[in-house]
């Protein structure tokens, strides 16, 4: 019964019945233990030494950027207390290595505010001229989505999984189930993206309840957030815009804009569903236009007359 393996698959069923983790956390930890079982030189967990361990990380550094390191290290972690906690193990050989390793900090990509406009305008322009009543819809839907994606800082998965009674349109707000099943709801402030969700909820409300997902695809069913990145493509093309846009550039365009017209950042922390400040706290980073205006207005050498 001390067989790696056989450990692995015991907490991972721990996991999802006890811990309740979500299904993509369970496939990422299933993934990194499948990867440290197959990688390491026994199968014997009281054969696994710190030594074993050191060389294991050694290893992924050599193939992975450091975030990837980081979580797929956090899984074996995870796991190794799983087995102290169970007394399966007397020692646990992570806890005689020091692991630190800086992780460089990648700003978040962001799209200027002009581009979003042009993007949109884009999309409306298409509804409008579209041809046939299937593409008109089609436009109604993609703007309905994209609106959202940049009303909310929603994730993109998270938009995909919303069902018909998250969206209360007459209370003008969204419940958003995020990572680890946490619930969120936000106002939703402009009564334009209002006013495309009420025509969309209209015109799609057979293909709504029949599905039980808000946003559906060409064929009635759920729309799948590779559906999103491929709709996104084809509108940057069609504006020929020369960024590359993903669904996440949005809700880093969110974030950034409300950071820089003063808005808390834990206010900000809240809408996007962080788990800790540190995580909001990247946008710090990427506000230079506010700034600019800071430095501009505010710095003291602007008074001096020399």
């Amino acid at each position: 019964m001390n067989s790696l393996q056989n450990q692995i698959n015991n907490y991972l069923i721990y996991c999802q019945e006890q811990k309740r983790l979500d299904s993509k956390t369970l496939k990422a930890y299933q993934i990194d233990l499948k990867q440290f079982c197959s990688d390491i030189p026994t199968t014997e967990i009281t054969r696994i030494t710190p030594d074993i361990i050191e060389q294991y990380i050694a290893e992924l550094h050599q193939t992975y950027k450091p975030k990837t390191v980081k979580r797929k290290l956090a899984s074996t972690k995870a796991f190794f207390r799983y087995l102290e906690y169970k007394e399966i193990i007397e020692r646990n050989p992570f806890n005689r290595i020091q692991i630190k390793f800086r992780e460089p900090a990648i700003l978040p990509k962001t799209i200027p505010l002009y581009i979003v406009e042009t993007f949109l305008s884009t999309i409306y322009t298409q509804r409008t001229t579209a041809p046939t009543t299937f593409q008109k819809r089609n436009a109604l839907r993609d703007a309905t989505i994209i609106e959202l994606l940049f009303a909310t800082g929603i994730r993109v998965t998270e938009l995909c999984s919303l069902k018909p009674f998250d969206v209360n349109l007459y209370e003008k707000t969204i419940l958003i189930y995020g990572k680890g099943s946490k619930e969120r709801k936000i106002q939703i402030g402009n009564d334009d993206v209002i006013t495309i969700l009420q025509e969309y909820k209209e015109d799609f409300v057979n293909e709504i309840q029949a599905c039980n997902c808000f946003f559906v695809n060409q064929s009635g069913r759920p729309l799948s957030d590779q559906a999103v990145r491929r709709m996104i493509n084809k509108y940057t093309s069609l504006a020929a815009i020369e960024l590359h846009i993903t669904p996440h550039m949005f809700r880093h365009t969110f974030a950034t804009c409300l950071l820089e017209a003063d808005v808390n950042i834990r206010y900000i922390q809240e809408m996007l569903g962080h788990s800790s400040i540190n995580i909001t706290e990247i946008y710090t980073h990427v506000a230079m236009s506010k700034q600019r205006d800071i430095l501009t207005s505010k710095h003291p050498r602007k008074d001096f007359h020399i």
